[in-house]
């Protein structure tokens, strides 16, 4: 199975980002782009790749364990920025050190149960769009695409949705195929929530 492990922003959330996203389909170059389905939007803190599913319920019964030495947190979508030329984002700001010690403590577990994780460090971010594959473009054509990019990322700099509450930790589910990717969620803890 095709794995990572997630959290997911609530339905109100996502619709809010579509709504702020919307006008830059009218951007030029916005229909040289590969814009992601809203209903995968989810905020990877460990993608996994393949993992046998004999390995699964290790697997599952450390995360478990994350889920519950990690408390509830505030969140919300803010802001947009580009990877080089090739992915558009939005970013999150509210109680941002807690998602980054719960993706630590997912990548500390995942090491644990002897699966490799992706080396990249986390940013957290959801991707709005990527550019078309740069192989066989020429420089002067993905100078344009980066440039075009920016301006989208900059129509969404000073954009800010809702605070939500992260309270689920997501095993999730990739499935490639014709069209976009399919993302669904194999099993889900909840965060703890320690009284005052």
């Amino acid at each position: 199975m095709r794995l990572f492990v997630a959290v997911n922003p609530p339905v109100e959330a996502l619709q809010e980002l579509s709504d702020a996203a919307a006008p830059l389909h009218g951007l030029s170059g916005a229909d040289r782009l590969r814009w992601s389905d809203p209903d995968g939007w989810h905020l990877t803190l460990a993608f996994l790749g393949e993992v046998p599913a004999a390995d699964v319920p290790a697997l599952e019964e450390r995360l478990g364990r994350v889920a519950g030495e990690h408390g509830v947190h505030r969140l919300r979508l803010a802001g947009a920025g580009c990877f080089g030329d090739r992915v558009l984002w939005v970013g999150f700001d509210g109680e941002t050190w807690a998602l980054r010690r719960l993706a630590e403590g997912v990548r500390t577990v995942v090491e644990e149960a002897g699966i490799e994780s992706d080396q990249h460090g986390f940013h957290p971010h959801l991707t709005l769009a990527r550019a078309g594959s740069t192989h066989g473009q020429r420089r002067a054509t993905r100078r344009l695409a980066a440039g075009e990019l920016q301006l989208m990322a900059a129509a969404l700099e000073g954009w800010r949705g809702s605070e939500w509450e992260a309270s689920e930790l997501h095993l999730m589910r990739s499935e490639l195929g014709y069209g976009p990717a399919r993302y669904t969620s194999v099993r889900a803890w909840p965060l703890a929530r320690w009284e005052a």
